[in-house]
Order: structure tokens, then sequence, then C-alpha cells
């Protein structure tokens, strides 16, 4: 399990934790039944606080991503590629919603926004 966080950045901590473990999760890099380093480990690891990490921890359960067990930890949940497929096009679908108003409000056309997008987005994705 890979976490960068970036200070700097307008994106909590707490929300920079979740988007980066639901991708390494819906890419299969932390599969089905993986279990995660507990709570103050990461919290030391990153440098943050443990309070961070729980709201983190706390807010990919309620997604659906991890399951905590008491006594034994915290694994990755147990999930169909097609419900994987779907959380995934579900969480790229709400971004871009929520992205576009800001387009939108540069005055982008869409052509122009397509354009923008293929100029800008990899052939290929890196590996």
């Amino acid at each position: 399990m890979d976490i960068i966080i970036s200070p700097r950045s307008d994106t909590a901590i707490y929300t920079q934790i979740v988007e980066q473990i639901t991708a390494q999760i819906l890419q299969g890099k932390l599969p089905s039944g993986a279990a995660l380093p507990p709570i103050r480990t990461v919290a030391r690891q990153l440098e943050i606080s443990v309070i961070t990490v729980k709201k983190a921890w706390e807010e990919l359960e309620r997604a659906g991503f991890i399951d905590a067990i008491v006594g034994k930890g915290t694994f990755v949940s147990a999930q169909h590629r097609q419900t994987l497929a779907h959380k995934r096009t579900s969480l790229a679908a709400d971004r871009l919603t929520r992205d576009l108003a800001y387009y939108r409000d540069l005055g982008l056309t869409e052509e122009e926004f397509i354009h923008l997008v293929r100029r800008h987005y990899p052939a290929s994705p890196k590996a």
C-alpha cells in the first residue's frame, strides 16, 4: 500500500488517503482480503494524526471498500469484479460531474473540453 500525502494540496489529507487507497483497490493493487496496516502505524509513517487516518478508514468502510474486524484488523472487502467496475465508473462520473462545472464556468465548449482531454490524456496508461 503506497500513500503519498501532499500537504500543499487543497484536498484534505484524509481525502487524499481515501482516494489513493480506493484507486489501489480498483486497480487490483490491493486485492480482496489484503490486510491494511493499523491506523497508528499509518499515522506514524505519514507523520499525521491518528484521527486523520481513522477518518479515512471510516470513509473507506462506509463506501464498502474495507472491513474492520475487531481483534483481527482491517481488510480489503471481498467484491466481485463487476461491483468494482461499477464503483470505478460511478466514482469517475461523480468527479467528472463536479469538475465539468468548473470548465463550463471558464466558458469552454464541449468540443474544446474534449480536445483538451485528448491532448492531455496519455495514449496508454502507465504500468
